[in-house]
């Protein structure tokens, strides 16, 4: 009897336990779409209003991974790296570990972090990345279950590393674009082992985060990469397709879904007058000896961007510098592309269901949200287009929310969520022929950090806080 009762209890359990999807168990939540399908968030929402608790966190940029009553994070606390649980009920630290690094990555002091890849988690395990040390994994009591050492990151531009590892097949797959040696790293979810790692020699450097894609039956890891978007098989890491005309430097993830893969990027260079060019800087050669110096920059706007534009890292500024950055630039291609399923190889126009490319984002990915693709660009403009043909349903609609946009767009119950880097979270209706907007709120200080969508909740990261927003 005692036993049929623990076999009915645990039936009970089982069914009243929600589904995996039902959690955001990575960046952007299930396979990074941001889209919850179970998810019945707030539509209102502020400091103070619908607002559940909020927790001080330190600095980082990754968004929060959720998982049953848990919420993980990275974060960069007095020079230290760290990953933290906090409890889901009242945002209370359950616990944190530090990952010490002997060497931290070189990183752009205000738009770069050292703690900026999300965690990933199955619900027994969660993985972490810094680009100083590689991975990371511990249970969900903090115990530390293995950890795979990685060389420090050397970014492009030396903005620090961006893309956040995923769970696919058993795997960890890691971005592991660098200057140089790009490369795709897939780990052993169980042992931390090494299962392969794939060169990627003719991809420029990007800041994305690899996708799983079931392609015509095929099991795929598919990444984009400046230049070029790349699909591998996910048991082996062979390169299956590839794709070029990308943007010539890339900070979106790909979607999948409604028979089609989904990638939208935009870099700047591409356009006249979206990049410093050598003759504007050389007023700024004190010296006169063809060549810009840290000392010589300082104070100038150009000061933070100094590493990044220090192409081959010698300590100075030249016309070759930017007459090589310049042509890699005008390489690339800014769009919008729907790539069909079964392609092999170079991929053609063949494998093209449509392009589109007005109203693309430069750091938030594209969404696809129940039969249309949604994108947000910098100054506020909302895109929305059919998902099967491309039609535009609008372009470039305002959102009232002007400035920069790094978190990228999350949706559900027919809502889209969208935060500007300077504060400013915007809900919208899905649908339509303009963004209806719904709510604006307020958080008076910069969102990086993409939102995660649970339940009846809402989790949003600043620089300083976690915040819980339901009902």
């Amino acid at each position: 009897m005692k036993a049929k009762n623990l076999f009915i209890l645990f039936l009970f359990t089982a069914a009243a336990l929600p589904a995996a999807e039902a959690w955001w168990p990575q960046f952007r939540g299930p396979n990074c779409s941001g889209v919850s399908d179970t998810a019945k968030p707030p539509t209102e929402f502020a400091p103070g209003k619908n607002q559940l608790w909020k927790v001080a966190v330190p600095a980082g940029v990754s968004s929060p991974c959720v998982w049953g009553d848990r919420i993980f994070l990275t974060a960069f606390d007095a020079g230290k790296l760290e990953v933290r649980c906090h409890a889901r009920s009242d945002g209370k630290l359950v616990w944190k570990r530090d990952v010490p690094a002997a060497q931290l990555e070189e990183f752009h002091a205000t738009e770069g972090s050292p703690a900026a890849s999300s965690c990933a988690t199955d619900g027994e395990r969660v993985v972490s990345y810094f680009g100083s040390v590689g991975l990371v994994c511990h249970d969900f009591a903090g115990k530390e279950l293995w950890r795979h050492p990685l060389p420090v990151a050397q970014t492009a531009g030396s903005f620090g590393s961006g893309g956040s590892p995923v769970l696919a097949g058993g795997l960890v797959l890691v971005n592991r674009d660098q200057t140089p040696g790009s490369s795709l790293l897939a780990v052993d979810l169980k042992s931390g082992k090494k299962a392969w790692e794939t060169a990627r020699p003719d991809v420029a450097p990007g800041f994305g985060t690899p996708i799983f894609w079931k392609n015509s039956g095929a099991d795929e890891v598919v990444m984009s990469g400046s230049l070029k978007l790349k699909g591998y098989d996910l048991k082996t890491g062979a390169e299956r397709w590839s794709l070029g005309g990308m943007p010539s430097f890339t900070c979106t993830t790909p979607v999948v879904g409604d028979g089609l893969l989904f990638f939208a990027g935009w870099s700047p260079g591409k356009e006249a007058n979206t990049m410093p060019t050598w003759a504007g800087m050389s007023q700024m050669d004190k010296n006169k000896d063809g060549a810009l110096t840290p000392d010589e920059v300082k104070g100038t706007e150009m000061e933070s961007f100094f590493r990044s534009l220090d192409t081959n890292r010698d300590g100075k500024i030249t016309k070759e510098d930017m007459d090589g950055m310049a042509a890699m630039m005008a390489k690339g291609e800014n769009v919008l592309v729907a790539v069909k399923p079964g392609g092999k190889g170079e991929l053609s126009a063949n494998d093209i269901a449509w392009k589109q490319t007005k109203g693309l984002p430069y750091v938030p990915s594209a969404l696809l949200y129940r039969g249309r693709i949604y994108l947000v660009k910098d100054g506020g403009m909302a895109s929305s287009f059919d998902a099967k043909t491309g039609k535009i349903f609008y372009q470039q609609e305002r959102l009232d929310a002007l400035g920069s946009y790094y978190a990228s767009p999350v949706a559900a119950d027919g809502r889209i969520y969208v935060a500007s880097l300077n504060g400013k979270v915007t809900v919208f209706a899905a649908g339509g022929d303009v963004p209806k907007i719904l709510h604006q709120a307020e958080f008076g200080e910069r969102i990086a950090a993409t939102p995660a969508l649970v339940e009846n909740r809402l989790y949003l990261r600043t620089p300083t806080a976690l915040f819980a927003f339901g009902h």
